[in-house]
């Protein structure tokens, strides 16, 4: 496949609010309901990028800086970092906003890599993403080492074959 597509033709702004049925006893967000949504937002934008159904691969690296509470709004914004064969890696990242008090905070962020699939379930060709701007070169640059660390992780690649982290590491 040929074809490429700009990193800003995947962007997704998801907002909801959160509820009590989405909170734990501390009336906080629960994690898992912030994996979720995490998960919606970058499979949209996956699904932007690729125009295929996509399934989610991996999530890594989520990070929990800030409770959200009861009655906050949430708004996750999603992109598409890097395409490979047919493997796409997303950055999402968290706000929440307190609006009586005008308050909003980042409260998380995650990577999260996704398959395009066919029909059949198999795995299918995505467009090369191409990176504009500072920030989505930055992630388009690093993408190649978290993926590698992804693989050496998962068992799917030998560490010494994960140049990309060896030349990080100086070996």
């Amino acid at each position: 496949m040929n074809k490429k597509k700009l990193a800003r033709e995947s962007e997704v702004i998801m907002t909801e609010m959160v509820l009590p049925n989405d909170t734990n006893p501390l009336n906080n967000l629960m994690g898992g309901r912030m994996m979720h949504l995490i998960d919606i937002a970058s499979a949209i934008a996956a699904q932007k990028h690729s125009n295929r159904i996509v399934v989610t691969a991996s999530m890594d690296n989520v990070s929990f800086e800030y409770p959200i509470k009861l009655g906050n709004v949430v708004t996750l914004r999603a992109k598409v970092t890097r395409a490979f064969n047919s493997s796409m890696e997303v950055y999402v990242e968290v706000t929440s906003e307190d609006i009586p008090s005008g308050q909003a905070k980042t409260t998380n962020k995650a990577y999260v890599t996704f398959v395009a699939v066919d029909q059949a379930g198999n795995p299918i060709a995505v467009p090369e993403l191409v990176p504009e701007t500072d920030e989505e070169k930055r992630h388009y640059a690093g993408a190649l080492r978290r993926r590698q660390l992804r693989l050496v992780l998962a068992g799917r690649m030998k560490p010494d074959e994960a140049l990309e982290l060896k030349a990080l590491f100086g070996e």
